[in-house]
């Protein structure tokens, strides 16, 4: 029987992740894919939703045509049809583009269901393979309660939804984290009648109140948003009417999106075959900075172990696996600073340390609106606000919530910034031009370092504001 040095199980983004590394260190290895090929990104995740976002903001643009004095805006119309044609065109270009990664390797690529027999021995398709290392990168799928009724095409996750023809008339958006956000915005935007439904009060994977509070309104003023209920989906058996229940709230739906997390693609692939024990979730323990499951030759990647089911966090972990899979020693790797957006708008990002896990009596807050931003103002985004945060003994950064126009840029900026341990008047010191977004972040690094011991007179960092809109 045949011994390869590595066995890849999943050919999603950490997969192709730890594919690229094997490849570099051994031509001994075979990677086993269940079901189509090319990422959840590629297919479900990032960028089809990203292409129903850019369609759904195109369209609500129109209503700040009168401002700017362009008029006939009441003249355009949308054609949902050609809106989800684009969608799956350009959806399916990127999904080739991922395809293309395995294609060239013939017999060392492997579509089947593997279970794992023991920590060096699997079985896909009725064959057995020996292996010296087995690298799990599985991925996940759209948790459905099993408590709802049957839906049959009225249920939509986002591995079907890009796959309407055509657009609902209402939906029920159950679920407001990240991925329930962006989908009820730009359905909302694009003509469906959309209700919002999360069981907490916070949404989008915010944990500052203020931002929360922020994101919320803003949020509103475009859907309802029911929160702090679980919603439960009922069916009426006389007329098939489907009902979404959540407190003393109730709507009537034509179709129920199930926005509520994913789940990791683990269930009887033989975890249990590798002697170790599972917690709830039927996952073993894995060291994040190796990822490697206790002291066993398997590492367990990207959203199969739901450390963040993030792209970039899943081609960490492919990087991480890969490399330990072939290397005799294991390495332990420094992991990025936190970062994640939720593509709304204005755009929701956390960065660094979350507010909920700062030592609220060590640090300072620093915070702008946006509403009288004055490039916001000029491009009529002027809505959102940011908040940072830093150490009170030194000025160090160490994290920031937003719901902000262009929070996304913002998020990366300040990553750098907490990556190189950067203060807020290091940041101060770097030049802001004018007039753009970025003046709005030094608004709140100003107000942030004004609660901070003063600084020399001969420190641009104490370069203050002119209190303008026009200027600031």
């Amino acid at each position: 029987m045949h011994k390869f040095d590595v066995v890849i199980i999943g050919a999603g983004s950490a997969g192709l992740s730890a594919l690229r590394e094997v490849r570099k260190r051994t031509d001994n290895f075979v990677i086993i894919n269940d079901g189509p090929w090319g990422t959840t990104c590629a297919r479900v995740g990032c960028m089809p939703s990203k292409l129903l976002i850019e369609a759904a903001n195109a369209f609500q643009r129109r209503f700040s045509f009168d401002e700017f004095g362009i008029t006939g805006a009441n003249q355009l119309g949308l054609d949902d049809v050609k809106v989800m044609q684009r969608l799956r065109k350009l959806r399916d270009d990127f999904v080739a583009s991922t395809v293309k990664t395995t294609d060239a390797l013939g017999e060392r690529a492997i579509s089947g269901r593997v279970r794992i027999l023991s920590p060096n021995r699997v079985v896909v398709n009725g064959e057995k393979f020996n292996t010296r290392k087995i690298i799990i990168a599985t991925g996940s799928r759209p948790v459905i309660p099993s408590s709802w009724p049957e839906l049959g095409k009225h249920l939509l996750t986002t591995d079907t939804l890009f796959e309407l023809e055509t657009l609902p008339k209402s939906v029920a958006v159950i679920g407001m984290g990240p991925v329930g956000l962006e989908m009820a915005q730009a359905l909302s935007r694009l003509g469906v009648r959309v209700t919002g439904f999360g069981s907490r009060s916070f949404i989008g994977g915010i944990s500052d109140s203020f931002i929360n509070q922020t994101a919320v309104k803003l949020l509103t003023e475009e859907f309802p948003l029911y929160l702090g209920n679980r919603a439960n989906v009922v069916v009426n058996s006389e007329n098939n009417a489907i009902t979404v229940r959540a407190g003393e709230v109730a709507v009537e739906v034509d179709s129920v999106l199930a926005a509520l997390g994913r789940q990791p693609n683990i269930d009887d692939i033989g975890l249990d075959a590798l002697g170790v024990s599972l917690d709830e979730k039927g996952l073993p323990s894995i060291n994040p900075v190796t990822l490697q499951i206790e002291d066993l030759p398997v590492f367990l990647a990207g959203d199969a172990n739901k450390r963040f089911p993030i792209l970039h966090e899943a081609a960490d972990d492919g990087h991480i696996a890969g490399l330990n899979a072939t290397s005799d020693e294991l390495i332990c790797f420094k992991r990025r600073v936190p970062l994640a957006v939720v593509f709304t708008d204005p755009n929701i990002a956390m960065v660094g340390q979350s507010f909920s896990s700062l030592d609220h009596e060590n640090i300072l807050t620093g915070e702008v609106s946006f509403s009288n931003q004055g490039r916001a103002r000029s491009a009529q985004l002027n809505r959102g606000a940011l908040r940072v945060y830093a150490a009170a003994n030194n000025g160090q950064l160490l994290g920031a919530e937003m719901c902000a126009p262009a929070g996304e840029h913002f998020a990366h900026l300040l990553a750098l910034a907490i990556s190189q341990s950067l203060s807020v008047w290091d940041l101060l010191r770097i030049p802001f031009y004018h007039p753009v977004l970025e003046e709005g972040l030094r608004t709140a690094l100003r107000d942030l370092s004004s609660k901070l011991p003063e600084h020399g007179q001969s420190d641009l960092a104490t370069c203050g504001s002119f209190n303008s809109e026009a200027l600031d």
